[in-house]
């Protein structure tokens, strides 16, 4: 709990550095709660494919946090 607490008030400052579909994926998963399956049915990409997007965002803004 604490984790998805702290990466979606990462995401509210670092959002606007992902890619759209990045920053609404991690919105959705983080701040809307909703599964990978959930997610995938949204984009029409599998729920794999929404692991890797989200894997990729969090350590993008995990870079940066740490660089600031």
């Amino acid at each position: 709990m604490a984790k998805d607490f702290e990466m979606g008030y990462l995401l509210d400052f670092y959002g606007e550095v992902l890619t759209p579909k990045q920053r609404e994926m991690l919105n959705q998963y983080y701040n809307d709660d909703l599964s990978l399956s959930e997610i995938a049915d949204n984009f029409g990409i599998t729920r794999q494919g929404v692991r890797d997007a989200i894997k990729r965002g969090e350590g993008t803004i995990l870079e940066l946090e740490d660089k600031v």
